[in-house]
């Protein structure tokens, strides 16, 4: 056994021990001092042994992608590829989703009483609502919002009225809206990877982007929509400051700073995005000329969204620090910070899977192996460093996503229901899989973890 797979097992066993160490010690205190709030910590969720409609395409999914997903992700041409994969993602998400049917999985998932459904009806004028908002998060106030609402910018709940407004009006459509949008988070983690990476780790990256364990959350929930415009985002912005024509910098600059601006308006923490953000400013052109261009026309299109909110009356800043008044007015000031600072991280490892948590090691040894030749211009001019430079690239990339997960761990603000609200960070440590070799035997375990998870436990949110 080779040293760099042996640290692959370590760190799959490590963080498989941190799942059972979270899932023991969370009933333990649930049991005893019942202030998780859980039924099956460290993931909101019951245990409940099931199958349903969805489980035969599920599984004929998993064996598909294991089986041709590297291959076929090495011959397609580009475009045909990333078809495939939001194609085999949507595939993917759906028939998860669909082991709960249609009911149940999809159909009522975003219309409990804490979610946007339910609101809909109170956006009838939205500028008097936008304006008002703020009147409503703080749990005793007037007509107080439900707890989704209140821990939202109004971008998140706009978003469910404007679909009901052209006719979409539903749990239906909303669940199939954020399905539908969150599985091309998959396809624009893979063009970033490729713009500042080099098409071959992109290529080695794109069946785990597909058969991501994350797919358990993004069906049906706001994060996984949520997880695809932070996604567009940032590969915007990378398309942006790889080498091309200047308009075309210049529009896909201010393109990621439009959805950049949106991004902050559907959930406050990921405004840590930002963090992800620098990585690629980092990793792009460091031509004086180039670099002001770009972020020129990033600040215009990320002075958009709040400029338009903030004329409508609604105060970002303000919202915020209410919002920080109401968590901790419920069940976020009552669960324990010393549990939920490293079971938050056991979440993750549902949502990403034991082949990330080995690919971040790679990641790791791979930026302390070539620290000076990481930054410069993007692939594929990073090519010609060798495989070493795009390695490397791929691992600044990943491990910045990593720091601002670390970041919102630490804040307080995130205790349980993180493997649906770090949907959007996760998906950027996915692409780490491509450091791995044999992926084939990482894809089938990357799809046994969601496989038990979705017919073994019933998640919710």
């Amino acid at each position: 056994m080779t040293r760099p797979l042996l640290r692959d097992l370590c760190a799959a066993a490590a963080a498989t021990l941190l799942v059972v160490a979270a899932v023991l010690v969370g009933r333990h205190i649930q049991f005893t001092r019942h202030t998780l709030f859980l039924h099956w910590p460290p993931l909101f969720a019951d245990w409940d042994p099931h199958t349903g409609p969805g489980t035969p395409a599920a599984v004929l999914v998993a064996v598909s992608v294991v089986a041709y997903g590297p291959t076929l992700a090495a011959r397609l041409p580009w475009r045909a590829l990333l078809a495939a994969t939001w194609a085999t993602a949507m595939a993917w998400t759906w028939s998860l989703a669909l082991v709960d049917g249609w009911h149940r999985g999809v159909a009522v998932r975003l219309t409990t009483p804490n979610e946007y459904l339910r609101v809909v009806g109170r956006f009838q004028d939205v500028p008097a609502a936008l304006r008002d908002f703020t009147h409503h998060i703080v749990a005793g106030s007037p007509s107080p919002w439900p707890a989704h609402i209140a821990g939202h910018p109004p971008g998140a709940t706009l978003t469910f009225v404007l679909l009901d407004r052209i006719g979409l009006r539903g749990g239906g459509w909303a669940g199939a809206w954020c399905i539908t949008v969150g599985a091309t988070a998959s396809v624009a983690v893979l063009v970033a990877v490729r713009a500042l990476a080099g098409d071959g780790l992109a290529r080695r990256a794109a069946p785990f982007l597909a058969l991501a364990p994350a797919a358990v959350w993004v069906g049906a929930s706001a994060d996984g929509y949520f997880a695809a415009v932070a996604a567009w985002s940032v590969a915007l912005l990378a398309l942006a400051v790889t080498d091309g024509p200047t308009p075309g910098r210049r529009a896909a600059a201010f393109g990621a700073g439009l959805l950049f601006g949106l991004t902050c308006y559907l959930s406050y923490g990921l405004t840590l995005f930002a963090l992800i953000a620098a990585g690629v400013l980092l990793l792009g052109d460091r031509r004086p000329g180039a670099r002001a261009d770009v972020l020129a026309f990033l600040l215009a299109g990320l002075a958009v969204v709040p400029a338009l909110f903030t004329l409508a009356g609604f105060d970002w800043w303000e919202a915020y620090r209410l919002l920080v008044t109401r968590y901790y007015q419920g069940v976020g000031g009552t669960r324990p910070y010393g549990y939920w600072v490293w079971a938050n991280l056991a979440c993750t490892v549902f949502v990403v899977g034991l082949a990330t948590v080995a690919g971040l090691g790679r990641a790791g040894a791979a930026l302390l192996r070539r620290r000076p030749g990481v930054r410069g211009r993007p692939a594929p001019e990073a090519a010609e460093g060798g495989a070493g430079a795009a390695e490397a690239r791929l691992a600044l990339l990943a491990l910045c996503a990593l720091l601002a997960l670390l970041v919102a761990d630490l804040s307080g603000m995130s205790k349980a229901e993180t493997e649906r609200i770090w949907l959007p960070f996760a998906m950027w440590l996915l692409p780490a899989c491509a450091l791995l070799p044999r992926p084939r035997v990482w894809l089938a375990l990357q799809a046994l973890v969601a496989l038990l998870v979705n017919h073994l436990l019933l998640t919710g949110w």
